[in-house]
C-alpha cells in the first residue's frame, strides 16, 4: 500500500510544475506570451523536475510498485512540460 505522505509529496511537486505551466490557471496565454512569466515558469518546472528525479534516485529500492509508478509518471509529465521550453 502506497505511503500517503510520499504520494502527497510527488503530487505536490507535479501540481507545482503544472501550475507554472498554466494548466489549471486562466493566465495560460500570459505564460506563453510574457517572457518574464515564461522564464519563471521554466525555472519552476526545472526545479520540480530536479526534485522529482532526486527523490527517485534517493528512494530507489525503497518504494512499492504503486509508489514507483506514481513517481515515474510524474517525472514523465514534468519532463514533457520541460521539453515545451526547449522547443
Amino acid at each position: 500500500m502506497p505511503n500517503a505522505d510520499f504520494v502527497g509529496l510527488v503530487q505536490s511537486l507535479l501540481s507545482t510544475a503544472e501550475g507554472a505551466m498554466g494548466e489549471y490557471s486562466p493566465v495560460h496565454h500570459r505564460v506563453q506570451n510574457d517572457g518574464l512569466a515564461r522564464e519563471r515558469a521554466k525555472k519552476t518546472v526545472e526545479s520540480s523536475l530536479r526534485l522529482l528525479i532526486m527523490l527517485q534516485e534517493k528512494s530507489r529500492g525503497n518504494l512499492d510498485f504503486t509508489e514507483s509508478e506514481i513517481l515515474s509518471n510524474a517525472i514523465q509529465v514534468v519532463r514533457g512540460h520541460h521539453q515545451q521550453f526547449e522547443a
